[in-house]
């Protein structure tokens, strides 16, 4: 339901800025406007990165960050919110009061911890604060295969894995978990893993071949988040979701002299 303070769903994404353009709250705010929600943020760190990769990294206070989601909250109202890099353990609970304090539903917390290739992003004590705190207030939660095997304390090697993690995962309180299979290999790639403790099912779209996926999983989310501020139901938008993502790979964006990212209007460059 849209707040009678909104005109229009109103969407937030609590992550950090890419200089680059291609992830963090430059990616969701786009996602956000292409799905017809009007987007604000709570930024939590500023990178300097580029499509090679991130040179430097720049915490906010922790105060800084509690005082862009109340300002959004008190003001503008928020249907739907996703977060996606927190940094640190300070940070994060700094997310968690405040959403504890507006009382947010729908909540999409993309657990970014470990990287698709698998380098850990996050030291072990925001790990701890982000799986005790911030999962339990979850809507939907987006793991990929290394944060769900850190999550479940389990090897994912397969499909049968992939389902079992994703019920070890809901017990840490989110009302629903999508394991992603992006880090996957062979015909798992792009597999998916739903969850929400009535059924389990396996969601899987085209493969699309090309080396651009920058912000693919902070894309998802933000999705996720769009669609649950317009009103659709958790599965239905996760679903909805997975097919946007699918489309912006195929219109990617060969930019850059690295990974270039999805191309998130990609009706734009159809004309």
């Amino acid at each position: 339901m849209i707040s009678p303070l909104a005109a229009i769903p109103i969407a937030l994404t609590i992550a950090g800025s890419d200089s680059g353009g291609g992830a963090g709250v430059q990616a969701d705010l786009r996602t956000f406007a292409f799905h017809r929600v009007h987007g604000t943020c709570a930024i939590t760190c500023v990178t300097a990165q580029n499509t090679l990769g991130v040179l430097r990294v720049d915490p906010l206070p922790p105060e800084a960050v509690s005082a862009q989601i109340a300002a959004v909250s008190a003001d503008i109202g928020i249907q739907a919110a996703k977060t996606g890099m927190l940094l640190n353990q300070n940070i994060i609970a700094a997310v968690v009061e405040q959403i504890e304090a507006i009382g947010l539903a729908n909540l999409v917390v993309d657990p970014v911890m470990v990287s698709r290739s698998g380098a850990q992003l996050i030291d072990d004590a925001a790990i701890a604060t982000l799986r005790d705190r911030l999962i339990p207030l979850a809507a939907v939660l987006t793991p990929n295969r290394y944060e769900a095997q850190i999550l479940s304390g389990m090897e994912i090697t397969s499909l049968q894995e992939m389902q079992a993690a994703a019920q070890k995962i809901l017990s840490l309180g989110a009302k629903a978990v999508l394991v992603k299979g992006g880090g996957m290999s062979g015909g798992l790639r792009g597999v998916d893993v739903w969850f929400d403790g009535d059924r389990i099912v396996t969601l899987q779209t085209e493969t699309v071949d090309t080396s651009d996926t920058h912000g693919t999983g902070c894309t998802l989310s933000a999705a996720i988040a769009a669609n649950l501020a317009i009103g659709q139901d958790q599965f239905e938008a996760v679903r909805n979701a997975k097919d946007y993502v699918t489309t912006a790979l195929r219109y990617a964006l060969r930019i850059g002299k690295g990974q270039g990212p999805v191309g998130h209007f990609f009706p734009l460059l159809q004309k």
